[in-house]
């Protein structure tokens, strides 16, 4: 298939960033994305920005991960080596990336406190949202559930990480909390529990029971994305916890 060299000689309606204006970034393609990164195609492979986008990402799928994984951690040279691509258009992409990494990462000045899944999964995100291999985290909080301390226990594999509930309920007392909120990663993206994540989670309710250390929630995190168990599963209604 061939691509016109200029986004410019696409029809309006199909221009990435007129696309960006009309409809917002989110439906937009990992294509358009890119191209917009890169404003220009390739001259001598004839392709448009959109072409030489498209050409990025299958480039990248020949290390057997998807295209998104790769581009988190990829460096300019392994980007040079794609046709088409210079220190320019390099630089342009590994900034981008960069940039929306340090998007995730939260950094509280003040005292904050984590009432919903979300604030959980954004203090979390920096440290485990686009690791290749499993994290496994605590949130210690007060009994006003502001956030005392975070702490990654475990680091696993790129499919599992193991972790003892004793680990957990030892640095929590440590810490002096009265609540904590546990969360590990999924590299694969994700966000379904598995059956560990099932069984660890009826494990850490229990022991939360007999400690009065209420666990307010397991989230999972994984490729910009995350998911409470704690609203996903009825593990709360069958461990009630004493909040």
């Amino acid at each position: 298939m061939t691509y016109r060299l200029r986004i410019a000689d696409l029809p309006v309606s199909e221009r990435p960033r007129e696309r960006l204006m009309a409809v917002g970034a989110k439906n937009l393609s990992e294509a358009e994305l890119i191209a917009i990164l890169i404003s220009t195609g390739q001259t001598k492979g004839n392709l448009s920005a959109i072409g030489l986008a498209q050409h990025i990402l299958q480039e990248l799928g020949k290390y057997r991960r998807a295209p998104l994984d790769v581009l988190r951690d990829v460096n300019p040279r392994e980007l040079m080596r794609i046709p088409g691509i210079g220190p320019a258009k390099a630089a342009t992409i590994i900034a981008a990336v960069e940039l929306g990494k340090r998007a995730f990462i939260f950094k509280p000045h003040e005292r904050v406190a984590i009432d919903n899944p979300a604030s959980a999964a954004a203090v979390l995100s920096s440290d485990l949202m686009w690791q290749n291999q499993e994290h496994f985290a605590i949130l210690m909080l007060d009994v006003k559930n502001y956030l005392l301390a975070t702490k990654i226990l475990t680091i696993g594999t790129a499919t599992e990480t193991l972790i003892h509930p004793r680990e957990i309920f030892r640095e929590t007392v440590r810490q002096g909390a009265t609540k904590l909120i546990v969360a590990h990663n999924h590299p694969s993206g994700s966000l379904d529990p598995s059956a560990e994540d099932i069984y660890l989670t009826e494990q850490l309710l229990q022991g939360s029971q007999c400690l009065d250390i209420p666990l307010l929630d397991h989230i999972i995190l994984g490729n910009g994305n995350h998911q409470s168990l704690r609203q996903g599963t009825d593990l709360w209604e069958r461990f009630p916890q004493g909040e």
